[in-house]
């Protein structure tokens, strides 16, 4: 079996790429905020270096995050969420982005609907 690292071909260490990326996930900043946050850490990259690792490795982090969580039990009292609902323009069309958040703030589901309602 031929596990290849999806690290390979990038200069960087893949520590600052993931750094960079959850940075940028977990944290309500902008590319050129985390551009600057990890300037000041003496990591010298692009806004549109830590966009494009977001895009590529995104996915396969939060993967990782998801199956490594630990869900409480049902009756656990502590455990809240709530949807969030907000309105984005896509192409000049108003969507609506509806968002699953746990009582820690980590986006648990999204997903955007032309429509308010499913009728």
């Amino acid at each position: 079996m031929n596990n290849k690292s999806p690290f390979r071909y990038f200069k960087t260490s893949p520590e600052i790429i993931r750094l960079a990326v959850m940075m940028y996930v977990r944290f309500p900043i902008s590319l050129r905020n985390a551009e600057d946050l990890l300037h000041e850490r003496g990591i010298d990259i692009c806004h549109e270096t830590v966009r494009y690792w977001w895009n590529k490795f995104g996915p396969m982090f939060s993967g990782e995050i998801r199956k490594n969580r630990t869900y409480p039990s049902q009756n656990y009292s502590k455990w809240k969420w709530h949807l969030d609902e907000v309105f984005v323009k896509i192409n000049g069309e108003t969507h609506y982005l509806w968002r699953a958040v746990d009582h820690e703030g980590e986006v648990l589901e999204a997903f955007v609907s032309k429509r308010r309602n499913r009728k």
